[in-house]
């Protein structure tokens, strides 16, 4: 994450954006408005066309008034399913493509990005017209659907939750918010009680604004998904804890035996955010943070590394990949999966993340109790649910770790856990699987069936 005044930390935005370019990255830049984006859009052509990516010569006039010719990236902005390419389906909304070729009559060629074979398609002249703008930045409301290594989203304070949760989940690699302190809407009620604004206090002020008309329909709805899906109440609760435990990081790191420069370079490194993701899991795992980044500095000098962030979370992994040797520390960890936020931080962002966590609970549960009153194909894996209070407590906790675990991944189908986990999910896989050995191990002698189990509730208290 980065902040700072709108041209500044757009020109941050862009300038990492092309770096991940050129370095063969599929990257995308997100902004919150048409005009930003076409903006950004313009600029992005114009420097490949000087620098050959982009042909000049025959050009194609898109729906906002841009252009596009061969070697240009566009998005399509219209379902069409009369428009097919060979291997890869129909022309869809927010697909994004290469110009091969500009015919004479306006029509483009293009190629799905991501593809080498049948992914080739002809855009009509009277499409290209009304549904086809540049790709290389987009609305969050584009972004929906994209998958890219890195995405680069500018966030302001008229940014709303689903927005944000939206563009930090496009990126395999990384999603980097670039935070905006001036502002923007003089009616999105932020407060900052006198105080210049931070990144801090925007993004607070983001997660908070959900957007703000919706129908009586899309209301009940909301009802009754519980307070949003587990996938966005953990985005949310991380994007705050990221926030919250940045200057005890720091601190940590300072009194690690870094540099100045060194402390400098890591907490302006990419890598940060990753790192301080890893100080948290280490933590909540029950290890002492503060014995082990000394070491982790200590281990070895920086002098011949690229990335001093990157190296520090490799060899904090390695430290606590063992279990602590402690028996009285526990494992904090939220419904079975998300490392708890846990040090001194601001009130503020205690309270935000004490009620998203709150949320993460109660949704999680009520899946779980959902699944067992309703007899759900996956709750078979666990043996019926005990009798006795103190197991089925225990068993409890494993149907809501397995549960959220399903939600959290969108997984529908009968296996407890769906198909083998992708390297983003791995972590939380191997600790929805020691959940569900736990749910399989209970006292068979003292249990129940499953419907009564439903009626009587998970036993959590």
């Amino acid at each position: 994450m980065q902040s700072s005044d709108d041209e500044d930390i757009t020109e941050a935005a862009y300038q990492a954006w092309r770096i991940d370019t050129d370095n063969g990255r599929a990257t995308v830049l997100i902004a919150d408005n048409n005009a930003a984006v076409r903006d950004l859009n313009e600029r992005a052509r114009a420097e490949h066309v000087l620098t050959g990516v982009t042909m000049t010569g025959r050009e194609a006039h898109l729906v906002d008034g841009t252009r596009a010719s061969a070697g240009d990236l566009v998005i399509t902005r219209r379902n069409d399913r009369r428009l097919r390419t060979w291997r890869n389906g129909w022309v869809r909304n927010g697909d994004r493509w290469q110009v091969s070729y500009v015919r004479d009559d306006g029509a483009l060629v293009v190629r799905r990005l991501g593809t080498r074979r049948g992914g080739a398609v002809v855009l009509p002249a009277a499409y290209v017209a009304e549904h086809v703008d540049l790709g290389y930045a987009v609305t969050a409301h584009r972004a929906q659907g994209i998958t890219v290594d890195t995405a680069h989203v500018l966030v302001t304070d008229s940014t709303t939750r689903e927005n944000l949760y939206v563009s930090m989940t496009r990126g395999r690699e990384s999603n980097i918010a670039y935070v905006a302190l001036a502002a923007t809407d003089n009616n999105h009620g932020v407060a900052h009680d006198g105080d210049e604004p931070t990144a801090e206090t925007v993004l607070l002020a983001v997660l908070a604004n959900s957007c703000a008309e919706v129908s009586a329909h899309q209301t009940i709805k909301i009802e009754q998904e519980t307070w949003s899906s587990l996938a966005q109440l953990i985005a949310e609760y991380e994007t705050i804890a990221t926030a919250a435990q940045h200057d005890r990081w720091a601190s940590l790191l300072r009194a690690s035996g870094l540099t100045p420069e060194q402390l400098d370079e890591v907490l302006d490194s990419d890598t940060f955010g990753p790192l301080a993701a890893e100080l948290r899991r280490a933590e909540a795992s029950g290890h002492d943070v503060e014995r082990i980044l000394p070491v982790a500095v200590g281990r070895r000098d920086f002098d011949d590394v690229d990335d001093i962030a990157a190296v520090l979370r490799h060899r904090v992994q390695l430290a606590t990949s063992q279990v602590p040797g402690s028996r009285t520390r526990r494992t904090r960890l939220i419904v079975g999966l998300i490392p708890e936020a846990r040090g001194p931080m601001a009130p503020d962002m205690r309270r935000a993340l004490d009620e998203r966590r709150g949320l993460i609970e109660q949704r999680a549960r009520t899946l779980a109790e959902e699944a067992v009153r309703t007899q759900a194909p996956w709750t078979k894996a666990l043996a019926p649910m005990p009798t006795d209070r103190s197991d089925r407590a225990r068993w409890g906790q494993a149907a809501v770790t397995v549960a959220a675990y399903r939600d959290r991944y969108a997984i529908t189908g009968p296996k407890p856990l769906g198909n083998a986990a992708t390297d983003t999910q791995r972590l939380d896989r191997a600790r929805a699987e020691a959940a569900l050995r736990r749910g399989q191990e209970v006292p068979m002698a003292t249990s129940q069936p499953p419907a009564r189990a439903g009626r009587e509730g998970l036993g959590l208290g």
